[in-house]
């Protein structure tokens, strides 16, 4: 498989630490002795719950949202929930496509994970009437990726590539003539018999989805025709999905119950959806034919996730700041050492929610904590933490996934 590392085999009794084999009287290696597990239970409980937020709270996708999403993703834009403004636009670009007999221009998505951007492809696909192509940057590292995945394409398909920023340099440049052209360049020999073949493509809509667009090179993103930009969901559109999961799922749910998961789902479908299935099953469990709001909340405060979709790990962060830094400001690189995480982690993984959602400030000194936070963990704030943060109001707040990108010639930006 592309990308994937091949385990390198060690040799007995060098560089690994083990000793080498004996031999028998008979002159038969004798069984290596078995090594002792280091691991305790105890320790493996620890780690369990401490990737507890891996499969609860992440926006990635696991295993289990791959299976169940499959019949809950809407296929056409009229079933999809939310994003108002980015469907009116889509639809009014596919109508007008779709008029012409044409294929619809490049499409940009970006934005946090978990918001809809694989789905948005696949809806665009199911109403150009087209077959849709499935691929990620990370899995085109050769050429001969990029020509085997093309060539495959017919006229008007749709090519999804997932995690796009992560293409490699000669797969990108590859892909510049057929996104613009719908040409393909061949080179064939080496040295003085090199040959350059250029071979035509059938127009196609390529539709990239990256959570990070400011990695992206401006030659590619100059390439795409509509650069759209997902934002968080709100209660009510969360609401709207909850109770169209929960009628797929054939879950008998009342309204407070639908307002409840709504609340805790970090503005993130994926989440969303995940937390109607653990619901459920709690539901299943405690024997209740109705989920009601009582049972639901019961169901969330067993998975620690609190009235606003906080968790342990969460808390934990908040609590560093206010108790460890007095609220801070405290850099980055302190507050990981502290939390025994890495920097990137803490910044990529942790922080996004809590800033969007007003519990951290980050401000040039670093990370503060909020009156909100404070409030919403029962924190008294003395004299001199009411005065930093009242001399930090002013301060602007970096939300990882609000910048802008300003539209390029020939964009329209969503």
């Amino acid at each position: 498989m592309p990308g994937k590392e091949r385990g390198e085999r060690a040799l007995p009794g060098k560089g690994t630490g083990s000793k080498p084999r004996t031999k028998s009287a008979g002159g038969a290696p004798e069984p290596a002795e078995p090594r002792e597990t280091k691991t305790s239970i105890e320790e493996v409980k620890v780690n369990e719950n401490l990737n507890r937020r891996s499969t609860l709270l992440s926006c990635q996708e696991s295993s289990a949202d791959l299976k169940s999403e499959q019949a809950v993703r809407p296929d056409r834009l009229g079933e999809y929930i939310g994003q108002t403004r980015l469907k009116s636009m889509l639809t009014m670009s596919i109508n007008a496509a779709k008029s012409r007999g044409e294929a619809l221009d490049h499409v940009l998505f970006y934005g946090p994970p978990g918001l809809g951007k694989t789905t948005l492809a696949r809806v665009i696909a199911n109403e150009m009437q087209a077959r849709i192509h499935l691929t990620s940057g990370p899995s085109l590292e050769r050429p001969r990726d990029i020509i085997g995945l093309v060539h495959q394409l017919e006229e008007g398909d749709v090519l999804f590539i997932d995690e796009i920023h992560r293409l490699s340099r000669i797969a990108e440049e590859l892909l510049y003539p057929a996104i613009e052209d719908f040409v393909i360049d061949l080179t064939t020999g080496k040295g003085h018999a090199t040959r350059t073949m250029r071979l035509p493509l059938p127009k196609f809509t390529l539709v990239g989805a990256t959570t990070k667009a400011g990695m992206l090179s401006n030659a590619l993103r100059d390439r795409f025709g509509f650069v759209c930009r997902l934002d968080f969901y709100t209660i009510e559109e969360l609401s709207g999905i909850v109770a169209r999961t929960a009628a797929i799922l054939n879950v008998a749910m009342e309204t407070e119950a639908v307002e409840a998961i709504a609340r805790r789902a970090r503005g993130t479908p994926r989440i969303a959806n995940r937390l109607v299935r653990l619901v459920r099953d709690f539901g299943h469990y405690q024997g209740a034919e109705i989920i009601d709001g009582a049972t639901a909340s019961s169901a969330l405060d067993s998975y620690q996730v609190d009235a606003l979709g906080l968790d342990v790990t969460d808390r934990r962060l908040l609590e560093i700041i206010i108790d460890n830094y007095d609220g801070g400001p405290v850099g980055l690189e302190t507050l990981a050492a502290t939390i025994g995480e890495d920097s990137d982690t803490l910044e990529d993984v942790w922080e996004p929610f809590l800033i969007q959602r007003g519990f951290i400030q980050r401000t040039p000194r670093g990370r503060m904590a909020t009156a909100f936070a404070y409030q919403h963990l029962g924190r008294a704030m003395s004299a001199t933490v009411s005065s930093k943060i009242l001399l930090n109001s002013e301060v602007k707040q970096l939300d990882l996934f609000a910048e802008k990108l300003p539209p390029q010639s020939g964009q329209a930006e969503v």
